[in-house]
């Protein structure tokens, strides 16, 4: 093992993490007016309503797969009749599926940032870094799957990337493990490092943004100056408590002068 080993699989994703927890918890203390997705949605939306979605959708499906990959020791698939076989299937098929949807909103989104002007405009210093790494963090990682799990005779990154990773939770770290991993498959981890080490400064914090409170939220209530309903107007649910007018009458007070009256009679033409 050299020392740029233990830096980059031992040191690099310690500060990562340290920074990510870290980062996060300043950003929320001191910038939630900044904690946000900054949408860019009323600029435009044809393009966005397309790309958004395949892109979400996607990165739901690789996050997923990756968690069951990653963290999940592969005995403990095997106990569930997962096999070796099956979840090689599943992994590289249903991963080049989310892989193309990915790959496909992000296309769709870097394309409608740059070529609509508002949108541009719109975009800061930092979006343009977070895109950087995340377009390489999808391209490496979908690179070394269709290269050693389409096209070669298939790689098992849970007999070396999997227990590597665990062993970083477990602050039992084991970069021997990485020394023999793919060329792709390092890029992808270390563009992903790199993803997470920089994720507290852009617009990813709104990941961890999550109406819950609307759950539980009173309703709002709106109350109307008409009195009259229209034809139009729409009946009332069960469960809402119905909205009148106060019928109160402000009086004027002792020290304020009576006001003039408007009557017809008193209107000199």
């Amino acid at each position: 093992m050299t020392p740029l080993d233990y830096l980059l699989w031992v040191a690099f994703p310690y500060i990562a993490a340290a920074t990510f927890v870290v980062g996060h918890i300043l950003r929320y203390r001191f910038d939630q007016f900044g904690w946000t997705s900054r949408s860019s949605q009323t600029y435009e939306n044809r393009l966005l309503r397309w790309g958004s979605p395949m892109f979400h959708y996607g990165m739901l499906m690789v996050i997923g797969g990756h968690v069951v990959g990653l963290f999940i020791p592969k005995p403990w698939l095997e106990f569930f009749g997962v096999t070796e076989h099956i979840y090689h299937i599943g992994a590289t098929w249903l991963g080049s599926i989310a892989a193309v949807l990915t790959i496909a909103g992000l296309v769709i989104l870097i394309i409608r940032r740059r070529l609509v002007t508002r949108v541009h405009l719109a975009t800061t210093v930092m979006d343009k870094v977070m895109y950087i790494f995340l377009g390489g963090t999808i391209l490496f990682g979908t690179t070394a799957t269709v290269l050693h799990q389409v096209l070669g005779a298939g790689y098992d990154y849970r007999g070396s990337i999997s227990p590597w990773i665990r062993s970083l939770w477990g602050f039992q770290p084991q970069p021997e493990l990485m020394s023999d991993v793919p060329f792709f498959f390092q890029l992808h981890v270390l563009t992903a490092t790199a993803l997470f080490l920089l994720w507290p400064f852009t617009r990813l914090v709104h990941v961890f943004s999550a109406p819950i409170g609307y759950i539980w939220r009173p309703y709002v209530i709106y109350r109307s100056r008409d009195t009259h309903k229209g034809s139009g107007a729409r009946t009332v649910k069960r469960g809402w408590e119905k909205a009148e007018l106060p019928n109160v009458r402000v009086s004027p007070r002792a020290d304020e002068p009576a006001r003039p009256s408007r009557s017809r009679t008193n209107i000199r033409r």
